[in-house]
C-alpha cells in the first residue's frame, strides 16, 4: 500500500444518541461520496469501524460512488467508548472535586433539553474526563488508553498486506485519525488529542506509507463542504 485515506464519520446524533449520524452527518457523507467520485483516485478497499455512524458514512459514501469497493468492517477502527469512560470516571471525579462535580451537574441538566448546544461542543467537563482516563487516574474496567491506541495501530498490520501503489480508504472517527497522526509525527497524547478536537465531520486525512514509513500527506481537508454551514466538529 502506498496511499491511506482516512475519513471522519459525518456529524453525529445528540449525547443521548450519539452513535447515528444527523441529517447534516448524512449530507456531509454523501457530499465527500460526491466528491470522491470526481477525483482519479482508485480504492482497492474501504474498511470501516463497527459503531453505526462509521459504517452509515461508509454506505453514503457508496450512495455517490458506487465504484467503492464493498465495506469491510474492522472494530480496530471504532472509536473509544466515551459513554463507558463517563460512566465510570465522572462520579469518581464529581466525589473528589466539588468544582467538576457542579460542572458535571450542569452539563446533565443542559443535556437533558434536545435543542441545547452542548450537544454540539466539548466541555470543560468532557475533557476532564477524557483527560483523567488518559492519565489512568483511577481503574477502570472499560478499555484503557494505552489499550485504545494499541488496538487502533494494529490496523497497520491489515493494510500492509495491500501492495505498492494501492489506494486505502477508512470510515472512522476522530480520536482514531489522531492516533495515527501520532504515528506519523510522533506525537505526545495530549497532542494526538488536540489534532482530534480539531477535525471536521467528514473531513479527509491522508497518508503515505514508503518501506515501513508512515508520512503525512494531507490533514483535515474539507474540499466538499464549500459552504461553511455545513462545516461542524461535534
Amino acid at each position: 500500500m502506498s496511499s491511506l485515506y482516512l475519513f471522519r464519520h459525518g456529524q453525529a446524533g445528540r449525547r443521548d444518541h450519539y452513535d447515528t449520524l444527523s441529517d447534516l452527518g448524512r449530507t456531509q457523507a454523501r457530499l465527500l461520496g460526491r466528491h470522491l467520485a470526481e477525483t482519479d483516485v482508485s480504492f482497492a478497499a474501504l474498511f470501516t469501524g463497527g459503531l453505526q455512524r462509521q459504517r452509515e458514512t461508509a454506505a453514503h459514501l457508496r450512495e455517490e460512488h458506487p465504484a467503492l469497493p464493498a465495506p469491510t468492517i474492522d472494530s480496530q477502527w471504532s472509536e473509544f467508548d466515551l459513554d463507558a469512560v463517563y460512566r465510570e470516571i465522572a462520579p469518581r471525579l464529581a466525589a473528589a472535586d466539588r468544582e467538576f462535580a457542579a460542572g458535571y451537574e450542569k452539563l446533565m441538566l443542559e443535556a437533558s433539553d434536545a435543542a441545547s448546544a452542548v450537544h454540539r461542543r466539548w466541555t470543560a467537563t468532557d475533557i476532564a474526563v477524557v483527560r483523567a482516563w488518559i492519565a489512568g487516574t483511577f481503574e477502570t474496567h472499560t478499555e484503557s488508553w494505552a489499550e485504545f491506541k494499541r488496538r487502533v495501530r494494529g490496523a497497520l498490520q491489515t493494510l500492509e498486506s495491500f501492495g505498492p501503489g494501492e489506494a486505502v480508504a477508512v470510515s472512522t472517527s476522530a480520536t482514531p485519525i489522531g492516533i495515527w497522526m501520532g504515528l506519523a509525527m510522533n506525537l505526545a497524547d495530549r497532542e494526538i488529542m488536540r489534532t482530534a478536537g480539531a477535525l471536521y465531520n467528514s473531513s479527509i486525512t491522508s497518508f503515505r506509507l514508503r518501506d515501513g514509513e508512515l508520512s503525512l500527506f494531507s490533514f483535515n481537508g474539507i474540499p466538499h463542504l464549500k459552504d461553511p454551514g455545513l462545516r461542524s466538529f461535534r
